[in-house]
């Protein structure tokens, strides 16, 4: 490993271990963010982006009566895709209603639960943003606002939109680096997309 004058901006970079699929240099915030206060703030927005998509996991798995009853909980036999996705209306309702199905629940659950752990942890973040942004999108069409009047605020743009850039912002500045495992994790996966 070679000596990195101090004060060089190469110091914030480190060199990969030899276990290392990808024998590089590692990208850490701190390049991306010059700012401390703004790298806590996107620590801050990624913890709650994180449990954003965790909560309804927890909710939907055990039915603790916000958005799911007790009686319709996962481990109750309930469905918490099929329900959503049978009941969609507009131009892309027809699609939903005919694609539900078990396998529907069970990766609606695995994206929900991978999302907020990776924000929570600050780990595989790139990976989490793609998975988040499609996602998103899927329940976006599913609910399309656009012709919809009276149930929505805005007739094309919501939250869906919100948390899907969020999510690709907290991912392209490594904010999994503040409070979070992010840097331990780029200098075992480096900078590719598990990143």
């Amino acid at each position: 490993m070679s000596t990195i004058p101090r004060g060089s901006q190469a110091q914030s970079t480190a060199s990969v271990s030899a276990h290392d699929p990808t024998q590089g240099v590692v990208t850490f915030q701190e390049e991306v963010v010059r700012s401390a206060v703004a790298r806590r703030f996107l620590a801050g927005l990624r913890i709650v982006l994180g449990f954003t998509f965790l909560w309804p996991f927890i909710d939907k798995m055990f039915g603790l009566g916000y958005m799911t009853p007790s009686a319709k909980a996962w481990i109750h036999g309930g469905t918490p895709a099929q329900g959503f996705m049978k009941g969609a209306e507009g131009p892309f309702g027809s699609f939903f209603k005919n694609i539900a199905g078990p396998w529907a629940d069970w990766l609606f659950m695995a994206g929900l639960l991978g999302i907020g752990i990776a924000l929570l942890a600050g780990a595989g973040l790139k990976i989490a943003a793609w998975t988040a942004g499609i996602l998103l999108a899927l329940m976006y069409l599913a609910e399309f606002p656009l012709g919809t009047t009276g149930a929505y605020t805005n007739p094309l743009i919501d939250s869906h939109w919100i948390e899907a850039l969020g999510v690709a912002v907290l991912a392209t500045t490594l904010a999994g680096d503040t409070w979070g495992l992010g840097k331990w994790w780029g200098r075992h996966v480096g900078n590719g997309f598990l990143r």
